[in-house]
């Protein structure tokens, strides 16, 4: 699939926590973002969401991604956020309720191409018994974004 994303990174970073155990967390389960600090907050930019999507898939939780994207869905992308800690470990772990008192990774996504729900589909499949259904793109099948076709 062919498509054009922005994404958007940023985790603040407290006085008690160390700058680059931050961004290793952030680039655990976004290795092809680059935080940069900025005022007490990392903030990343990146492309594709494909080695993310390989950890929803290997951690098998795509249904659970996909609700928390379609939940916080737009016409112009959606958003979520992660904990520190599981990323930190390179696992994702989806922010809900209290926010933790460290703060959380914020991910703003926005689909130019295609449609929100069709790169949805893409990154985070529909599933029958867990295995994703008529899946847009095989597990670890990463687009480079260098790459002259991409």
């Amino acid at each position: 699939m062919i498509y054009s994303v922005d994404v958007r990174i940023e985790a603040p970073v407290r006085d008690t926590e160390v700058t680059d155990r931050v961004a290793d967390a952030v680039r655990n389960v976004f290795p092809d973002a680059e935080p940069i600090h900025e005022d007490g907050r990392l903030i990343a930019e990146a492309h594709t969401l494909d080695a993310f999507s390989d950890v929803l898939h290997e951690q098998e939780i795509l249904d659970t991604a996909r609700r928390v994207f379609l939940r916080n869905s737009t016409d112009d992308g959606f958003d979520f956020s992660l904990k520190k800690q599981a990323a930190f470990e390179g696992v994702v772990n989806f922010a809900v309720g209290e926010p933790d008192e460290l703060g959380e990774i914020d991910v703003e996504v926005r689909v130019r191409e295609p449609d929100v729900e069709a790169f949805i589909d893409y990154v985070a499949p529909e599933t029958d018994e867990g295995r994703p259904v008529d899946p847009a793109r095989e597990y670890g099948d990463r687009i480079d974004p260098e790459d002259a076709e991409y």
